[in-house]
């Protein structure tokens, strides 16, 4: 068993969003990722399907060159290979679940672009 909170120690970074693995287990990977308004994760694709919350807060998720306002407590699912871009329309907190086989270096590398 494994037991946190998305709100727990929560620090919100200057110039990118902070990224923290929260869960691993034996299937996914559950990240938290925290925006403060305006900060971005650059457009990217994914090698796994990947499942986004908003827990808090309002994104504008790009999908293929549409845009999709996202507020708490909305989800987005995309398959893998399909290029998106998150922005910060507010300070803000998401979940990202990603498959086993994905890496918590890999969303990271994505918030520095």
């Amino acid at each position: 068993m494994q037991l946190t909170s998305l709100l727990k120690d929560l620090t919100y970074g200057d110039t990118k969003p902070v990224i923290t693995k929260l869960i691993e287990n034996d299937a996914t990977k559950e990240i938290r990722i925290v925006f403060k308004k305006g900060q971005e994760m650059k457009s990217h694709k994914t090698p796994f399907p990947i499942t986004v919350s908003i827990f808090e807060g309002e994104i504008n998720f790009g999908v293929d060159n549409t845009e999709h306002i996202l507020k708490k407590g909305d989800l987005i699912s995309l398959e893998p290979s399909i290029m998106h871009n998150l922005v910060a329309l507010e300070d803000s907190i998401v979940r990202l679940s990603l498959s086993k086989n994905d890496s918590v270096e890999r969303v990271q590398k994505v918030s520095e672009q």
